[in-house]
């Protein structure tokens, strides 16, 4: 059974930090490139941040590059996001995405919000 399930999420005050983690299961991790993507309310998905299969190579939505990072451990078929510096205009669903020509896997996301 094909999973990604993301965990990390939760409420943080302006200025703070998260880690979202997502852990893959059912299928070769490490054959897909993988992402995180947010949605707030009323809005679309949105790519936050991507990296390439063994992640040497990454991308960043330009509303947080310099303050989150994504890397991934194949060897834990896992992907990380790391977010400091955290906005309120951050908060959303975060969801997991792993893809490779053919296949798309999303997971059921978690919650950020970035309030005082």
């Amino acid at each position: 059974q094909v999973q990604l399930v993301e965990s990390g999420g939760g409420l943080v005050q302006p200025g703070g930090s998260l880690n979202l983690s997502c852990i893959a299961s059912g299928f070769t991790f490490s054959s897909y490139g993988t992402g995180w993507y947010r949605q707030a309310p009323g809005q679309e998905r949105e790519l936050v941040a991507s990296i390439s299969r063994i992640g040497g190579a990454t991308r960043y939505a330009d509303s947080v590059k310099g303050r989150f990072t994504i890397f991934r451990d194949n060897a834990k078929d896992t992907v990380y996001l790391q977010m400091s510096s955290l906005k309120p205009e951050d908060t959303a669903v975060y969801y997991c995405k792993a893809i490779k020509p053919g296949r798309i896997y999303w997971g059921q996301g978690t919650q950020v919000t970035v309030s005082s």
